[in-house]
């Protein structure tokens, strides 16, 4: 039944997880725009967040300080959650032909009629003020820097049309917070959060392409091109390249940042989750595809609490 804010729920989205607290509690006529932020899936936000919160914590030890802002991190945090929901809500307008025809996304809110490209709009713009009210908390090269980051983000719903790329797209986006976790404690960036970025951007491109794995048949028919296709057979060979580089680029960043031998035991760790992942990938497994993409959660952990022990050890 549609209600005052014009959106009807026809159930979750195929690949979203079940029973979730979107679809228990909260309102019916909230759910499709919940569903189009993707705020039953966290992965995303906290794959956005985590570049941000390593690049404060190498920040923090190369200011000399031995605690990090922890209103940097709640900040940093609503801001992820805030451009993680403005960005899916913006793929999903521009990819809503694209997701009519394939079987996993055919669900979401705006093919499946649940919420209408002027609805989706109107929350798209909701969410990029709840952004910019915490971008602009920040110092004001910060806030240049952050706002920087919305043309690569515009750019990239659209680079799965054009290129075999869109991931490397996806990682320039995704990883610009280890730059601004790094200028809104310093006012200025150099080398180290650089290399925490480049090492992001591959790091992104690698977990990307095991999640672009689910999508890999419908997206040969409908000609959407990615990663997964590029790389097929040889996927695990270029997650060794690509997942090896990330680990290097940030090992680098870290003796530049000064990070004591803590940090690298946190790097370490992640590199044995990373090498898991490669070990236990199979890419005609959509399920295991998902389920070590989501996996990279743990993997930001490990960086992060390393970092931080770092700092108090």
């Amino acid at each position: 039944m549609f209600n005052i804010f014009g959106t009807k729920d026809t159930g979750p989205v195929a690949d979203a997880v079940k029973r979730h607290w979107v679809d228990t509690t909260l309102p019916a006529y909230l759910r499709p725009y919940a569903r189009l932020a993707r705020w039953e899936r966290p992965i995303g936000w906290w794959l956005l967040l985590w570049p941000c919160l390593w690049s404060l914590s190498m920040a923090t030890v190369a200011s000399g300080q031995t605690m990090p802002n922890f209103w940097y991190i709640f900040l940093f945090w609503a801001g992820a959650v805030a451009m993680r929901g403005a960005g899916c809500t913006y793929n999903d307008l521009v990819d809503r032909d694209i997701d009519d025809k394939v079987e996993r996304t055919r669900s979401r809110p705006i093919p499946a009629g649940q919420v209408t490209p002027k609805q989706a709009l109107l929350f798209l713009v909701v969410q990029a003020l709840v952004g910019l009210v915490v971008l602009l908390q920040f110092n004001t090269f910060t806030i240049v820097l952050g706002a920087s980051s919305l043309l690569v983000v515009a750019l990239y719903p659209f680079m799965k049309r054009v290129t075999d790329w869109p991931q490397l797209f996806l990682g320039l986006a995704f990883s610009w917070g280890a730059l601004v976790g790094w200028s809104a404690t310093m006012g200025s960036l150099s080398a180290a959060p650089f290399l925490v970025y480049a090492g992001g951007i591959l790091w992104t491109i690698g977990y990307d392409t095991i999640y672009a794995h689910q999508d890999k048949e419908d997206d040969a028919l409908v000609g959407v091109r990615s990663t997964a296709r590029l790389f097929g057979e040889k996927t695990k060979l270029a997650l060794v390249l690509l997942y090896g580089g990330a680990t290097v680029l940030f090992a680098l960043a870290f003796y530049i940042a000064g990070m004591g031998w803590i940090s690298y035991v946190g790097l370490l760790a992640g590199a044995a989750h990373l090498g898991w992942q490669m070990k236990a990938l199979d890419i005609d497994n959509p399920d295991e595809c998902l389920r070590l993409f989501k996996s990279n959660t743990q993997y930001g952990w490990l960086l992060f609490i390393g970092l931080l022990l770092d700092l108090w050890i």
